[in-house]
């Protein structure tokens, strides 16, 4: 009698842990960084060039460099900079790389080339970034002048500098080749870490733009951190997209 007891008392607790039900699933987000994109930044994007204009529209001469904070070793570097010696050195694109790229007076092309990487081509200069989110992130790019840049969507204001408005994308970029922050040869380096929020903004009038805040930071030859707020202005149509070679001039 006492064997049956204690097998009525397995078979119950047994009973019991097979019709327990499973803790509900997590709701899972989107799959993928195109799906989860606070905003359509694709398109055709022009520069709307209101501040800085004669280092963005003209090229500056040697060793004007006012508004940026230079370690002495980049200044030596800067104030000996010559567009002939780049040109014969095959250094032709040096302000194109992405420490500079955004400030130059070019219209952006946006496109998704996959599911987790946004594309950003260039006509000034015909340069190409890569943003990739999880896990389309590797080290292709590594060296060269647009560098590997890491991309997520943030939607919740995290950032340490300005306000996040509904949304934006974070890009860090590292690993760069060195290249120039201003076309007159102010440099930043290979250990350089560019940080950049893009946001979209709506006017009532329907005008959007695209605003992007950028960081960057090189110990080696920036003093301080060159913070900068750059803005596009979408264009209905591509009819004006005018792919242009590098100038070191």
């Amino acid at each position: 009698m006492m064997k049956l007891y204690r097998f009525a008392i397995a078979l119950g607790l047994y009973a019991g842990i097979a019709v327990a039900q499973p803790p509900a699933p997590a709701p899972q987000g989107p799959a993928t960084a195109k799906a989860a994109a606070p905003h359509d930044l694709t398109g055709y994007w022009v520069a709307v060039v209101t501040e800085d204009w004669r280092y963005r529209m003209l090229t500056a001469k040697a060793g004007d460099y006012p508004g940026i904070n230079l370690t002495t070793a980049a200044q030596k570097l800067a104030n000996a900079w010559d567009p002939a010696r780049d040109i014969a050195t095959g250094n032709v694109c040096k302000a194109y790389g992405a420490g500079g790229l955004m400030r130059q007076p070019t219209r952006l092309h946006i496109t998704w080339a996959g599911d987790n990487v946004l594309s950003v081509e260039t006509d000034a200069g015909k340069q190409k970034r890569l943003f990739k989110f999880g896990t389309a992130q590797d080290g292709a790019g590594a060296g060269t002048l647009q560098g590997v840049s890491k991309a997520r969507w943030e939607l919740q204001s995290e950032r340490p500098f300005g306000p996040v408005v509904n949304g934006s994308l974070e890009v860090v970029t590292t690993q760069m080749a060195p290249g120039y922050v201003r076309k007159n040869g102010v440099p930043y380096g290979e250990g350089a870490r560019l940080t950049e929020y893009y946001e979209m903004v709506k006017e009532d009038n329907g005008d959007q733009y695209l605003i992007i805040i950028s960081n960057l930071e090189d110990p080696a030859n920036l003093a301080q951190p060159v913070l900068t707020s750059t803005n596009f202005k979408r264009e209905a149509t591509g009819k004006l997209w005018d792919p242009s070679d590098c100038s070191a001039n």
